[in-house]
Order: structure tokens, then C-alpha cells, then sequence
């Protein structure tokens, strides 16, 4: 659960649309003008070439302006513009100068694909023209030279590998923010932003699947005299201390956050009411049976809980977190370091 490759791709959006959209203009301009001057050339196919390549940026241009799938029209979108700038570059009566255009097919790659797709999308797309370029020029001496291939291919391979580093770069920082912005700086767990964004997310697979999701919300007991006696500092360590206990009692999938205070959060996917009580039970005795030692002084530490699920208690982040938090209030009543079950299925339906 500590994969941030959606809310990149979310955060990533807006300005890929934007570049899409610019490069969708600068395509119904070009196909205008290009077109136009290969007609009175006599160069009928690729003039009707950038005629379609123009009518379908138009058609995209519109299509994207409230999609929801952005990526999709992204790679409908460039694979034909690059078809079509390699079928120029192929054209016998194309010019040796519309191979410059190749030195694009990275940067636009890279900006509207990310680093992975982009990188595939370039190389392969790059190589196409190396080989049209070799093929077209073989009888040409002059063009054939090794000082001129070799400037062609070092400012080709320099433009991919800046744009590969500076997408890698981008993504590399926008990961680090968006971990600082969804992290408790104390313990390390989650803050409740990632615990909402990651619980959306654990709800449609849920409901796609059809399996359960279960939340535990606890407390540590008598954190205010911990505090008291022994000073914020080691109040500090102590809820420390419960983080690492979180770590090794949690799976890989499991995400446990920092609600506020001394009052933590935990979101267990794939997981019901019951088994989710077995985890709870797993970590208060993990904490009720190894007291913390600071500088001499051993304090014994207790946490109450209470569990929630998915659909019985409901179907919000919020009504969970209240349903469990008032059988976390249950469990202090009841004379703390225990944890209140949620209500069974079958329990909810006797009820009823």
C-alpha cells in the first residue's frame, strides 16, 4: 500500500492534457501548412497524410476535453502522428531536412507517456527513422559520411537520454512531496490524507472483487501520564515505539496512520470483521507484553481498540472510523487494553 503510482498519474494529468492539447493545435496548423505546400509540390499521399493527421487532431482535441481516460487518447494520438512522421520521412520526394523531426519523438514521448512507456515508445519509433535514414541515403556519399551520421545520432541520443533523466527526475520529486504530504512526520505512518486516498482506492477493488475491508481504530491507554511522568520526549519515542510494533505485526497490503494524538488508524484490505479482530488482539498483546525503556525508567504501555467493517458499519471512510471509534470508547469504559469486535453479519441480522 505504500505505491504512489495513481496519485502521480492523477497529479501527472492536468499537464499532460495541457501538452496534448498544445501539440493537437500545433498538428491542425502544421497539417494546414504542410499540406498546402506538398499539393503545389505535386506530393499528393503525404499531402492527404497531414490532411488526416490534422482532421484527427481535431477530433481528438474535442474528445479530450472531458475524458476520463486521457492516457487511452494519448496513445491513439501518438502512434498514428508518429506513423505518419515516419511515412514522411519514407516519401522519396520528402526533403532531407523533415528528418529533423525525429528529434521531437522523445520529448513528446516522454511528456505525454512517462519514462517507462515514453522510453519503449522512443526507441522504437527512433530506430524506425535510423533505418528509413540509412535505407534513403545509402546512394547518397555525402550523406553516408561518419561525421555527419555521427552528429545525427549523438544530438538524437542526447535529447532521449535528457528527457529520460528529466521525466525520471520529475517523477523522482513529485514521489518524495507527495510522501512528505501524506506522512506523520513523528512516526512515519501514514497521516489520515493517505489513509483516505488509499481506502477509495481499496473500496472499488473491494467491491470489484467482492471482498472485504475491515478498520481497526486504536488508542494507547493513559498516554497523558506517560507524558506527565516522564516528558514529551519519551511520549514522542513511545509512539515510535507502537509504529515499529505496527510494522511487524502488519502485512505488506495492511496501512496503518496516524489519526491524531495517540490514536492510530489501521486499514486492512482483504480482510473481515473477524480476522481483523485477530490482528487487533495481535497487537495489543505485542504491546501489553514488551514494556519501552527510556534512559532507566521501563514503562508499561496498553492500547484499546475497537474494529469496524466494510458495509456493515458503512460504506464511508468517516462512518468506519466513527463505528470502530465508539467501540474504542467502549473498550476504555470496559477497563481499557482490550479491543470491541464489530458486529458479525449474522449478528446485525439477528438484530434486525
Amino acid at each position: 500500500m505504500d505505491s504512489y503510482k495513481e496519485p502521480l498519474k492523477e497529479l501527472a494529468r492536468p499537464y499532460r492534457k495541457a501538452v496534448l492539447k498544445a501539440l493537437l493545435v500545433l498538428t491542425i496548423i502544421g497539417a494546414i501548412l504542410f499540406s498546402s505546400m506538398n499539393l503545389l509540390k505535386g506530393s499528393f499521399p503525404l499531402a492527404i497524410v497531414e490532411i488526416a493527421m490534422g482532421v484527427y487532431a481535431i477530433i481528438v482535441y474535442r474528445a479530450i476535453r472531458h475524458t476520463r481516460h486521457l492516457e487511452r487518447w494519448i496513445i491513439a494520438y501518438l502512434f498514428p502522428f508518429f506513423t505518419a512522421m515516419m511515412f514522411a520521412m519514407a516519401t522519396p520526394r520528402a526533403t532531407s531536412a523533415v528528418h529533423a523531426w525525429v528529434l521531437l519523438i522523445p520529448i513528446i514521448s516522454h511528456l505525454l507517456m512517462g519514462r517507462r512507456l515514453g522510453l519503449a515508445v522512443s526507441l522504437f519509433y527512433m530506430g524506425i527513422a535510423a533505418v528509413i535514414f540509412l535505407f534513403r541515403h545509402q546512394d547518397q556519399p555525402e550523406m553516408m559520411q561518419a561525421l555527419p551520421i555521427t552528429n545525427i545520432a549523438v544530438i538524437s541520443l542526447c535529447i532521449l537520454v535528457f528527457s529520460h533523466v528529466y521525466e525520471v527526475t520529475r517523477e523522482t520529486s513529485e514521489r518524495q512531496l507527495m510522501k512528505i504530504a501524506q506522512t506523520d512526520p513523528l512516526t512515519g505512518l501514514a497521516n489520515r490524507a493517505r489513509l483516505t486516498d488509499i481506502f477509495e482506492r481499496e473500496k472499488h477493488r473491494a467491491r470489484r472483487y467482492n471482498s472485504p475491508i475491515s478498520v481497526l481504530v486504536l488508542d494507547l491507554d493513559h498516554f497523558k501520564d506517560v507524558n506527565d511522568d516522564h516528558g514529551h520526549e519519551t511520549g514522542d519515542r513511545a509512539l515510535q515505539y507502537i509504529a515499529r510494533t505496527f510494522r511487524e505485526c502488519l502485512r505488506a497490503t495492511d496501512l496503518a496512520a496516524r489519526l491524531g494524538g495517540e490514536e492510530f488508524g489501521i486499514l486492512l484490505s482483504n480482510t473481515n470483521s473477524e480476522q481483523a479482530l485477530e490482528v487487533a488482539e495481535k497487537i495489543r498483546i505485542a504491546v501489553a507484553s514488551t514494556p519501552l525503556t527510556i534512559n532507566g525508567n521501563v514503562i508499561r504501555l496498553t492500547l484499546s481498540g475497537g474494529v469496524a467493517e466494510l458495509g456493515t458499519d458503512g460504506d464511508t471512510l468517516r462512518e468506519l472510523v466513527r463505528a470502530a471509534d465508539a467501540r474504542l470508547y467502549a473498550a476504555k469504559d470496559a477497563g481499557r487494553n482490550q479491543i470491541v469486535p464489530a458486529l458479525s453479519p449474522s449478528m446485525v441480522t439477528a438484530r434486525t
